[in-house]
């Protein structure tokens, strides 16, 4: 029986499987509004059998955006913008649906990736001044960031917490707080963003300070039922800088703090960064965290064939396992992971006449009319 296939909770969320969509940005938002491209790209993903799908980085507020093009939820507004897309996803799909909340910190005011996603500098249209920890730039030449004060502080905490609010007023299943990738909450966690000397910087307990008081300050926020995550790069592939050792100390206090899933990635917060990629890169690293934590792990990394997905749950790597640009590639991959696994997966019954015949139990429906 596929392991992959099968049950798992994330707190009080079932889930049937253990296929997450990994939240990719769009950069495709109008002053953070959704545009139509949302409603068909998540539309057609919410369709693809995953278990969970994690909408985009979102941003708590304008200035915390990677782009101008971003998605949003730093308003009422964006709220009432959103309800149709996610109320469309739930009218035709059993899937449970995330939000990943972030806030880029120095790496905002980019361009988009395919315009070169270069920093975009202050004054023009589509830059504006960028905060972090400590006023170091990402990379030489880039717009020098304003580091937070204490009112910074409090008022990027109190957007995160808006945010989420809002994302619980949506109706969403989980929450993802993006401490990954070289954003806001990655930046105070790496010494080579954070050159703090006050209680945020400095020794490991100081740097984790402010991204341990973001995920408290949600969970207190939004409801029971709500589940809170976070994702992590585990690793900056850059010596001296955050690394697994670290994570798993930043993982165990997040278990303490009733955290319900960590999602394993890395990289990001330096251009120095060194990374050896191959299928499964960072697998080690979820396995890592997964030994000193009782939440779900989910590992991500350049995973694209189903037997390998099955064999890193079977072998105890991982909870879950993510795809974000090979779900892109095929949006149907947990249909055919089923069919090449031996198990079943749901599908919309518009949908069913496309059963294979030498997978004909592949929905778990006997009603295929043949008409």
């Amino acid at each position: 029986m596929s392991k992959l296939f099968s049950p798992i909770k994330l707190g009080p969320l079932d889930l049937p499987n253990r296929i997450v969509i990994a939240p990719m940005c769009q950069y495709s938002a109008q002053d953070g509004f959704p545009t139509d491209w949302h409603t068909i790209h998540l539309g057609h993903l919410a369709l693809s059998g995953a278990a969970l799908l994690i909408i985009e980085a979102t941003a708590v507020e304008p200035e915390g955006r990677i782009t101008a093009d971003d998605l949003g939820i730093w308003s009422d507004e964006h709220v009432a913008a959103l309800e149709p897309v996610i109320a469309a996803m739930r009218r035709y799909a059993p899937i449970k649906i995330a939000m990943q909340l972030g806030h880029a910190g120095r790496k905002a005011s980019s361009e988009v990736p395919w315009e070169g996603g270069a920093n975009v500098p202050v004054g023009h249209a589509r830059g504006w001044q960028t905060v972090a920890p400590s006023a170091l730039p990402h990379a030489e030449g880039e717009t020098v960031p304003v580091a937070l004060d204490r009112a910074g502080l409090q008022r990027v905490k109190d957007s995160f917490v808006a945010a989420a609010r809002r994302a619980d007023a949506l109706g969403l299943d989980a929450i993802e707080i993006h401490g990954a990738h070289g954003y806001l909450l990655h930046q105070f966690l790496s010494p080579l963003a954070n050159q703090r000397d006050d209680e945020y910087g400095g020794s490991l307990e100081n740097r984790m300070r402010f991204p341990l008081e973001v995920f408290q300050a949600i969970r207190a926020a939004v409801s029971g039922e709500m589940v809170v995550g976070m994702r992590i790069s585990a690793s900056d592939w850059v010596e001296g800088g955050w690394d697994v050792e670290q994570s798993a100390v930043l993982a165990k206090e997040l278990d303490k703090l009733g955290c319900q899933f960590i999602h394993v990635s890395s990289g990001g917060v330096s251009p120095r960064q060194q990374i050896p990629l191959s299928p499964g890169y960072q697998i080690d690293f979820a396995a890592r965290i997964k030994g000193e934590v009782a939440m779900p792990v989910i590992g991500v990394g350049l995973i694209t064939e189903p037997k390998h997905a099955e064999a890193i749950v079977q072998d105890g790597q991982a909870d879950m396992v993510a795809l974000a640009r090979a779900m892109l590639y095929d949006p149907r991959w947990p249909w055919h992971a089923a069919a090449e696994l031996g198990a079943t997966v749901t599908a919309p019954p518009q949908y069913w006449r496309s059963q294979p015949r030498e997978h004909k139990n592949l929905f778990g429906d006997t009603r295929l009319g043949q008409r």
